[in-house]
């Protein structure tokens, strides 16, 4: 991991990013002390991953409840059964 000084980060910026882009991670200091970190994303959050989850889950449900001879007891059992 490489470390730079504020002043130097300050007026290299654009080829700091390009780095970190890469993969490398670099440390700014102050005065010889580090006062933060540059790294890549590595995985950006997508904000409608639950709601897509929450609906598979759901519909999953209302498949196991339509099956003959199914009811929610079967299905809280299961539930219950990977909590233990």
């Amino acid at each position: 991991m490489a470390e730079i000084g504020a002043f130097e980060a300050k007026n290299t910026l654009g080829d700091l990013l390009q780095r970190v882009a890469k993969g490398e991670e670099i440390t700014i200091s102050r005065r010889g002390k580090p006062v933060a970190r540059l790294v890549p994303v590595t995985d950006q959050p997508d904000p409608h991953r639950g709601r897509r989850a929450a609906a598979a889950l759901r519909a999953l449900a209302a498949d196991l409840a339509a099956q003959p001879g199914m009811d929610l007891s079967d299905i809280l059992a299961w539930r219950n059964e990977g909590r233990r």
